[in-house]
């Protein structure tokens, strides 16, 4: 089964074939960063009118480069939600109208889901072993926090998320204070790997009881860094960019390990999936890397942003179990369960 994935719920146009639910065969991603960077930050509506100028260049790209024409796909997936509404709105319509003109069936699919799915993904001739259910989620991005147990490609059980920010919109907020760069992630990334995670001793949040054992906070962390720098730096480190990016990442990337590992000993599972923007992480990866007895998966770096590989890769297991969406679907910005904001 070869399916066209669609993904457009915030500033990546992307596009990608993906057959039998594994095998990529196409993956393209037109990133919208240059139009964003001089307001260091998304705003929705250009977003939007560049996904309506780009969408069917991309989709006809990811069809040429898998060698195929529109009429030979079984299926079509599209991200509905969570997203910003202008985006996804026209994902959703470009995939409708593809959808209805070839006859083919097609699935709305969740965008964090679809994170959670790129770590089984195949890129090459490489074969990559499935991971055996149940396994433990860690999704990481600029609107998400969330640690979870998942049952299934479509059934997770949340254990801990966000109580406020998410790790990622806390990493964008710093850079974007400090002037390191633009998307925040990357920039602080690149700084910290030659800064000094010693030089300030931030705060973290003390969430250990109850049903808050595996829930996340990074507001009082941005707060520490932007407004209060100089009270935690250790006497004699240096004010620089880099020591002010690697002890910040370490914080958050330390706040963040802390709830897995909490979760991994509770649960007694040993493997965890990763997925999103902070999952290409450095400092993450060779933490979570140097764990004992612990069995981790990440996606390659070109697959833990905003691709249509994730989108096509789950969407046909939906497919492949009968379940399509009706031609009524509507989009969602939010999914309620995964913030604790607003319960």
């Amino acid at each position: 089964m070869r399916v066209l994935g669609i993904e457009s719920s915030c500033d990546e146009c992307a596009a990608s074939v993906v057959e039998d639910g594994r095998r990529i065969l196409s993956d393209i991603v037109a990133t919208q960063i240059p139009f964003h960077e001089k307001y260091q930050g998304v705003v929705p509506e250009i977003a939007s009118r560049t996904h309506t100028e780009w969408i069917f260049g991309v989709a006809s790209r990811a069809l040429a480069e898998a060698g195929m024409e529109s009429r030979d796909l079984d299926g079509i997936a599209v991200t509905v939600k969570p997203g910003l509404v202008g985006s996804l709105l026209v994902g959703l319509s470009f995939a409708k109208g593809l959808a209805w003109s070839l006859g083919k069936p097609f699935v709305g699919v969740n965008h964090m889901l679809g994170h959670l799915y790129a770590s089984q993904l195949e890129w090459g001739s490489e074969p990559l072993p499935p991971l055996p259910y149940p396994f433990l989620g860690l999704l990481v991005s600029g609107g998400h926090s969330i640690i979870c147990k998942v049952e299934d490609f479509d059934r997770i059980e949340v254990l801990g998320t966000t109580i406020d920010d998410a790790v990622g919109e806390a990493f964008d907020k710093v850079s974007k204070h400090f002037g390191f760069g633009y998307p925040g992630g990357a920039a602080i990334d690149r700084l910290a790997e030659a800064g000094d995670e010693t030089a300030f001793a931030f705060p973290v949040p003390s969430l250990h009881k109850g049903e808050h054992r595996y829930d996340l906070s990074y507001s009082g962390l941005k707060t520490a860094a932007i407004h209060q720098l100089e009270q935690f730096r250790r006497p004699g480190a240096a004010s620089t960019p880099e020591n002010i990016a690697a002890s910040f990442r370490k914080a958050a990337i330390d706040i963040l390990a802390s709830r897995l590992f909490r979760a991994i000993e509770d649960t007694g599972i040993g493997t965890v999936a990763a997925g999103g923007g902070v999952a290409a992480n450095a400092y993450l990866r060779r933490l979570l890397g140097a764990k004992s007895g612990l069995e981790v998966r990440f996606p390659p770096l070109s697959l833990c942003g905003d691709n249509g590989a994730m989108i096509a890769g789950i969407g046909c297991r939906y497919l492949e179990r009968g379940e399509v969406s009706d031609l009524g679907i509507n989009v969602s910005a939010r999914v309620p369960l995964y913030r604790r904001i607003g319960r």
